[in-house]
């Protein structure tokens, strides 16, 4: 058997709010909430003193400042984020090339074979978060595990500022107990559906068998079934594949499914001109699926897509089938949207979408 990986998550803590504490020292140890003002402005961080308040990302800022009325409130600056970042992609770098970049403050570092030479995974972690304090002036933590699921997991243990690492003789004891809503992927909707199949923890989705997983939530009940068992076998890679090109928008008042075709159109338009950059590249990529988002008044997120049997050639095309996407939402005419967004997915090489065009092009 080869020898297990060794995984490292770093994520950054309270990233953006921690980036404005340091540089305003009147932020300092008072609850922050990174977020633009405005009744439709949402969350982008909270410092761990707006926290207890109940305040988390992603929430209306409205009901932020109900929850914490005495939170300071300050507009994001992401040209300052990302420089930050950069300054900690670095410090990774000295450690290994195999990073992969999940967000401005989160990443992936595969150190089975570090360039440091440090003699452990948890000494690099230790030597990294270090590292990242004494340059940035900024905490992490991090996870340690043999592979990406756990080491994902494992980060989030002992926040903030620490790390948590789990070995390989420890993934069935640590897995056992773990509320199935740990498990990345499984949201409150999943959750209700395992519930109701008396599935709380991994240790009850471990009793089911593959097939009968499958059987009921297709492939995502085969990944399940690996997960509740430790099985992660995704490399660290630092080549990450165009994944989705898209634009969306919040709107000013809520509209209704039937007023979003003008909104749906002008963010084709720019999806449409992201993408043709994107083919000029040196490596050209096909967009196959066609992604309608949108957003209900109350925050409930869906999304509708298709995948033609020719990709979309134009942005009326584009623009067409995303408003016909419309038709496949089945809820009740009063429901009013805040936000659409129109999205390409399903990318595959240029070079293998004209040969399989060549291949097929004229069968009957």
């Amino acid at each position: 058997m080869p020898s297990p990986r060794k995984i490292i998550h770093v994520d950054m803590d309270a990233f953006y709010a921690s980036v404005e504490q340091r540089d305003d020292p009147r932020l300092r140890g008072k609850p922050v909430v990174v977020a633009w003002r405005g009744a439709r402005s949402v969350v982008c961080a909270a410092s761990y003193e707006a926290r207890p308040f109940g305040v988390r990302s992603a929430m209306p800022a409205l009901r932020a400042e109900r929850l914490c009325p005495q939170a300071i409130f300050v507009a994001p600056d992401f040209t300052r984020y990302k420089a930050v970042s950069r300054q900690i992609h670095a410090i990774f770098a000295r450690h290994t090339d195999l990073i992969e970049p999940l967000s401005l403050d989160e990443a992936y570092l595969d150190v089975t074979d570090a360039k440091s030479g440090l003699p452990s995974a948890t000494a690099t972690a230790e030597a990294i978060r270090a590292t990242i304090f004494e340059e940035t002036e900024l905490t992490a933590s991090a996870g340690i595990a043999p592979n990406k699921f756990l080491a994902k997991i494992a980060s989030d243990w002992n926040k903030p500022n620490g790390q948590f690492v789990i070995r390989p003789s420890q993934v069935e004891a640590f897995l056992t107990p773990l509320d199935v809503g740990k498990i990345p992927g499984v949201g409150k909707v999943m959750q209700q559906r395992l519930a109701k199949l008396g599935i709380r923890t991994v240790g009850d989705l471990r009793t089911h068998p593959r097939a009968a997983l499958e059987q009921r939530f297709g492939r995502w009940g085969g990944r399940l079934y690996e997960l509740a068992r430790g099985i992660d076998e995704r490399a660290v890679s630092n080549e990450r594949e165009l994944q989705q090109i898209s634009s969306e928008d919040t709107f000013a008042e809520d509209l209704s499914l039937e007023a979003l075709e003008a909104d749906i159109r002008r963010l084709a338009g720019k999806t449409w001109a992201a993408y043709e950059r994107k083919s000029d590249e040196e490596r050209p990529r096909v967009a196959r699926t066609i992604v309608l988002k949108l957003k209900t008044a109350d925050f409930r997120t869906l999304t509708r897509s298709l995948t033609p049997q020719q990709p979309p050639q134009s942005e009326r095309e584009l623009a067409d089938i995303a408003c016909a996407l419309r038709g496949r939402v089945e809820l009740p005419d009063t429901t009013r949207y805040r936000l659409v967004g129109v999205g390409l997915s399903g990318f595959v090489d240029a070079d293998s979408h004209l040969v399989q065009n060549d291949l097929f092009g004229d069968a009957p």
